[in-house]
């Protein structure tokens, strides 16, 4: 796809919603699933998304997906108080009010940051697991609105059950449901409390969550290197929901940091647009992150992150790290600074960097190597089985330094810090130890693109077994795996992966989109790397076609 002429520079005026026209249109647009089944409740890896314009995220999704986690909640017996967060999208706070309206009228004990304030994923996730360990007969779960990196008209809900993780598709898919039938059945069953008596209801408790989550910070990164040190770090927050998180986090640890941008806008009007010319919080993208780079020279490594918190972008001063490089840096440090059981695992997903596997297998770790989502992670994290789980677009977790869980979501705080830690405690970049080892297993070349798919062609990649590839060879070498289920724990990848000594491709189905991703990488350079991109899409498309 070309690169939009507009990327990496402000977003101009036309690029902007309209808030009043969103919000309105919340209110005011009615899913009609028998006429337009694309009104759905859908969740997707990370909860259900959509705009309100286009009827995919509006009040009565709301109301029916909060009721649906209600019922879930009675059916397996959780009675404990539910964590409740947001982030800074216009819609947020709107779809917050109306699952407040929901959880009240159903008697669930809600416990939200005080003032009204936002609330990063991570913080929600390390609420529930903290109060888990304290009170295991009263388990409690959360939710977090937010449509994680997604453009300002978007709005996002999503679900994290009693282990304090993404919920598994077995628990999305019966909310799913429900949502669904109660949105069929004109919301019948929805039971509703006033918003403005909610809050004397007894039923919502207003809690400070940030102090805890700062307080417990010193169990998990060495801030007291960083502070030493005197790393100087630079935070762009990109207007997302930790924002007042971090001048609180430079006192308490006496950390030089400077929060370079402190604006926070629901239209999100001081981004650079991103590579397709639409305003995206994606602080993986060089243009997105375009701002915090300008300054890559006035600090000693920067900082940016998604609005809920739960992705993480790492600039120093030779530039943004790709997700992947950092990824295996971090697990490297972390390998040889973590007095961990020896028999802790890491975990990766599928496209991942193959990196990371030479990393580990040095560290004589094993990987635990699973389908595209967070959620594979949470069981691991939780039981102390995984010292780090990470996935390829920026999300990643560990364990604190006793070995046990600190969260089981991705979180952008400690990655952040982490990387203030490593220059810290090291005296180098992430960046300047990432080509320490490229010189030790050489330097891979990685690439994401899209591929057109229709509907039916979509769906056969995503019931392919191993038997359905003929190919022996791919990119002028023999192919050592096909793999359609993951080797960590034989999920089904929902696609294809192939792996060569030298390179992989794998191959999923959008599903949002007429199109399939492939995710490449190549240990021999860019002449091979093009010649697997060729012969992976021959050959994803001559078993789905």
């Amino acid at each position: 796809m070309a690169i939009h002429s507009g990327a990496g520079k402000t977003a101009p005026q036309s690029a902007l919603v309209n808030v009043p026209k969103l919000v309105s249109a919340y209110y005011l647009n009615e899913p009609d699933l028998e006429q337009n089944p694309e009104h759905c409740v859908a969740f997707g890896t990370s909860g259900h998304r959509g705009c309100s314009y286009d009827v995919k995220f509006n009040e009565s999704h709301i109301l029916a997906i909060t009721q649906a986690i209600c019922d879930y909640r009675k059916q397996n017996d959780i009675f404990g108080p539910l964590f409740l967060g947001k982030d800074t999208h216009a819609l947020s706070e709107a779809a917050f009010n109306s699952a407040i309206e929901v959880l009240v009228a159903n008697e669930v004990q809600v416990i939200t940051q005080e003032d009204g304030d936002f609330t990063p994923t991570p913080v929600i996730s390390h609420a529930i697991v903290s109060h888990n360990k304290l009170h295991p007969n009263e388990l409690a779960d959360g939710i977090v609105v937010t449509p994680s990196h997604n453009p300002p008209e978007d709005g996002g809900f999503k679900y994290n059950p009693p282990n304090g993780g993404p919920a598994d598709t077995d628990v999305t898919k019966w909310i799913e449901d429900r949502a669904n039938q109660l949105l069929l059945e004109d919301l019948v069953e929805v039971e509703l409390f006033p918003f403005a008596k909610a809050s004397h209801s007894g039923f919502i408790r207003y809690e400070d969550l940030m102090t805890p989550y700062i307080d417990d910070l010193v169990n998990i990164v060495n801030l007291k290197a960083i502070s030493d040190a005197g790393i100087k770090i630079g935070i762009d927050p990109l207007g997302g929901s930790g924002i007042n998180f971090w001048p609180v986090i430079a006192k308490k640890y006496n950390l030089d940091l400077t929060v370079v941008n402190d604006v926070v806008d629901p239209r999100f009007a001081f981004m650079p647009l991103d590579k397709d010319g639409k305003i995206r919080m994606d602080c993986s993208s060089p243009y997105s992150m375009a701002n915090l780079i300008a300054l890559k020279d006035d600090f000693d490594v920067s900082i940016g992150n998604d609005p809920d918190y739960d992705r993480h972008g790492i600039v120093t001063p030779d530039g943004l790290m790709n997700p992947n490089h950092f990824l295996a840096v971090a697990i490297d440090y972390l390998l040889k600074h973590r007095d961990w059981n020896e028999t802790v695992e890491i975990g990766k997903t599928l496209v991942s960097s193959s990196m990371i596997d030479k990393v580990a297998t040095r560290n004589n770790r094993k990987v635990k190597e699973v389908p595209v989502g967070f959620k594979w992670f949470v069981e691991g994290l939780s039981k102390g089985k995984l010292a780090f789980g990470g996935e390829e677009s920026a999300g990643a977790a560990f364990l604190r330094f006793d070995g046990s869980v600190w969260c089981t979501d991705k979180d952008g705080f400690i990655m952040g810090l982490l990387a203030a830690e490593i220059l810290a405690v090291t005296g180098k970049t992430p960046s300047a130890l990432y080509k320490e080892l490229e010189q030790e297993f050489g330097s891979p070349i990685y690439k994401r693109l899209d591929a057109p798919a229709t509907s039916g062609q979509k769906s056969r990649l995503q019931a392919l077994s191993a038997s359905d590839v003929k190919a022996d060879t791919l990119a002028g070498e023999p192919i050592l795996q096909k793999l359609t289920h993951a080797p960590g724990n034989n999920a089904a990848i929902g696609g294809l992966k192939v792996v060569t000594e030298n390179g992989w491709f794998a191959a999923r189905p959008s599903g949002t989109e007429d199109i399939y991703k492939i995710y490449l990488e190549s240990f021999k350079g860019e002449e091979h790397l093009a010649l697997l991109e060729k012969e992976a899409k021959k050959l994803v498309d001559s078993v789905i076609s």
